[in-house]
């Protein structure tokens, strides 16, 4: 009988779809001997789910665990040899999922958000409360408008065109995704609504506390990778902070938030590798 095969399900940056950065990880790892799937969570790229673009977190944790269902019921796969790869926002979706399936033998990161904090605090905790206060009456009141009828509207995202006050984040994004670097229309979505969430929904957010009882995720191990430069390195470094062990905090030196996305001279594929070599054998 032919060796089953171990697995590793990736998923891709927030606002982004598996062709952007998950697909590139999947290959990589696939190369490797592993058997990778690379998901869109629901409401973006391939995946079902109304309104397009809509935040549910829970909604998307649940997209890694149906992931779990699938291929631990492949014949060829071995169900007690699957890790979970989460990149960007979807980091903290792995670590939601894995928190409440065991079945999730190896848990990494890479450029991870918290997608809760940065919507509750921003970062480096620079928005105020009364901000926060202020963006949810914004999104509350456009549930009226939506619910009557009224247009969606969409909020966050990437800008679509850079001026002298674009700020060093937003230039960072734009140069992955609206650029041939990046830049990806998935069918039936339109160039000016991708990487943009619905307003109403955005919120959704702020009640997500992915981090929260991460050590119970303990003794199973965790890996978390981010650049040297990242404007997203606290989220990692708070997640390896509060997890149990084992656990490894890796920082690329030289690495930026999106150069982890796809500069493969940055990203440590050997890395990933031997991790989950080591955890799924």
């Amino acid at each position: 009988m032919k060796a089953k095969s171990p697995a590793i399900i990736v998923g891709h940056p927030m606002g982004a779809v598996k062709e952007q950065s998950s697909n590139l990880y999947a290959q990589k790892l696939a190369e490797q001997g592993f058997v990778t799937l690379a998901i869109d969570v629901s409401f973006w790229g391939e995946s079902e789910g109304q309104p397009r673009n809509a935040v549910l977190p829970d909604v998307y944790s649940e997209a890694f665990n149906a992931a779990v269902d699938f291929l631990g019921t492949r014949s060829f796969i071995d169900k007690e040899r699957i890790g979970v790869l989460g990149i960007c926002g979807s980091g903290s979706f792995v670590i939601s999922a894995a928190k409440i399936d065991p079945r999730m033998k190896a848990i990494a990161t890479v450029s991870m958000y918290d997608m809760g904090a940065a919507n509750r605090n921003a970062l480096h905790h620079s928005l105020t409360l009364e901000q926060r206060k202020k963006i949810i009456a914004e999104a509350a009141e456009q549930r009226y408008a939506e619910f009557t009828g009224g247009a969606t509207k969409h909020t966050g995202g990437t800008e679509h065109k850079l001026d002298d006050n674009t700020h060093p984040i937003q230039r960072e994004f734009y140069d992955f995704y609206r650029t041939p670097r990046g830049e990806f229309t998935p069918a039936g979505s339109s160039p000016d609504k991708t990487t943009h969430p619905t307003l109403s929904s955005n919120t959704k957010f702020m009640n997500f506390y992915p981090f929260n009882d991460i050590e119970t995720i303990s003794p199973r191990p965790m890996l978390f990778i981010t650049g040297a430069e990242a404007h997203s390195r606290e989220f990692s470094e708070e997640a390896y902070r509060l997890a149990g062990q084992p656990k490894e905090l890796v920082i690329v030196p030289g690495a930026g938030h999106v150069d982890l996305y796809d500069r493969v001279n940055l990203i440590p594929f050997d890395k990933l590798a031997a991790f989950f070599q080591a955890n799924l054998k």
